[in-house]
């Protein structure tokens, strides 16, 4: 046996692992496609408009500081959040993405003994970062492809340290309203701390969006998780931030390590926070990529769930199977057996002729 599998806790060779959308050189390398720009990938929910043109301009101004450590209290960066979202700089913490606060949160939160409620098919790492954390997951199954927030309230024990709702949720692409959360919020148990994973949060218009920070500033036990990844279109970056009461956020702050965002990020994130015009554009282009696979999911008489952010679940039958056809035809989805929906791959809205290539080619693969 290997010595390195002898040495390490025994517990680690059970874990899960993260399946991502495989990357564009990936797929070129093994399918031999000779140039990468004939694959589309609409596998990874990241925004087809690119990076946000203000964004860019100020990480091409920063480029000649890369010599030096960025900021470690990320100052002009939660003074911009704060000054955008009306609350206090002292109320935020900037993060190498949304995974990395679910992992402080697990530093937090978690150990053996406790446990943490989810729904059944919301996204997988946090239950992955629980098993880490040797904490208890109760998954929660959904209704209607929605979390179910009452069966959720129902769920949790009293060693249950941490409830997470992803809202809107991924892979499905749907969302619990305001009055919804808030009903939940006031019967949830005081020694839980729900977690609002709000990573397509802005997608949505101001008018559908949820008042979650109210909650933060009634002090209750919430964290939001929100990200520049999807919305802003700097998934490269790795750039997220946690909104939380302060006690929390001093919490965080001591199992984090030091210099966690990098100063690219911090430069683009910032920038990207003043490009309102960008933000209405991928709202439209969403909105129209969204009605036009609706539609044409229809017209192919596809079961799918209808989607309120920037993908997109059907019903294919077999979803892996689809999946690796679909790779030969240059499209790169994401299937959802990981997720315990075997006959469904998610797709994610691309450029008008990228999500026409997609419905060309799922129409091919189907017709086999």
């Amino acid at each position: 046996m290997n010595t390195f599998i002898k040495l390490a806790n025994t517990w680690i060779k059970n874990l899960g692992t993260y399946e991502p959308g495989r990357p564009i050189e990936e797929v070129a390398r093994d399918l031999g496609f000779r140039n990468v720009n004939e694959i589309s990938k609409l596998a990874s929910n990241e925004n087809a408009l690119g990076p946000s043109p203000k964004a860019m301009n100020a990480m091409c101004k920063a480029v000649s500081g890369m010599h030096r450590y960025p900021d470690g209290n990320a100052y002009y960066l939660k003074k911009a959040i704060a000054a955008k979202l009306n609350i206090k700089a002292e109320q935020l913490l900037p993060a190498n993405g949304s995974n990395e606060i679910i992992e402080l949160l697990g530093h937090t939160f978690l150990g053996p003994g406790t446990g943490i409620v989810m729904a059944d098919r919301a996204f997988v790492v946090y239950k992955l970062v629980a098993a880490t954390f040797h904490a208890n997951v109760i998954s929660v199954p959904m209704k209607d492809y929605t979390h179910d927030l009452p069966a959720m309230l129902a769920a949790i024990k009293p060693e249950t340290r941490i409830v997470f709702i992803a809202n809107p949720n991924n892979p499905t692409s749907t969302m619990v309203d305001e009055k919804t959360l808030d009903r939940f919020m006031e019967k949830v148990p005081a020694h839980v701390v729900v977690c609002l994973d709000e990573a397509y949060i802005e997608l949505l218009t101001v008018s559908k969006q949820p008042d979650t920070l109210k909650y933060i500033r009634q002090d209750k036990n919430v964290i939001l998780m929100r990200t520049f990844s999807k919305t802003y279109g700097l998934a490269g970056l790795r750039i997220g931030y946690a909104i939380a009461p302060e006690a929390c956020i001093r919490l965080l702050n001591q199992v984090r390590q030091p210099f966690n965002v990098n100063a690219m990020a911090l430069a683009g994130a910032e920038a990207a926070l003043k490009d309102d015009k960008y933000v209405e554009r991928t709202q439209k282009a969403v909105k129209e990529g969204i009605q036009y696979f609706e539609q044409e999911f229809r017209r192919l008489s596809l079961s799918y769930v209808p989607a309120v952010v920037n993908f997109i679940l059907v019903d294919v039958k077999n979803g892996r199977n689809v999946f690796e056809k679909m790779m030969r035809e240059g499209i790169i989805v994401r299937p959802m057996d990981g997720y315990g929906l075997p006959c469904h791959i998610r797709i994610t809205v691309g450029t008008k002729q990228e999500n026409k290539k997609c419905i060309k080619a799922l129409e091919k693969v189907l017709s086999r």
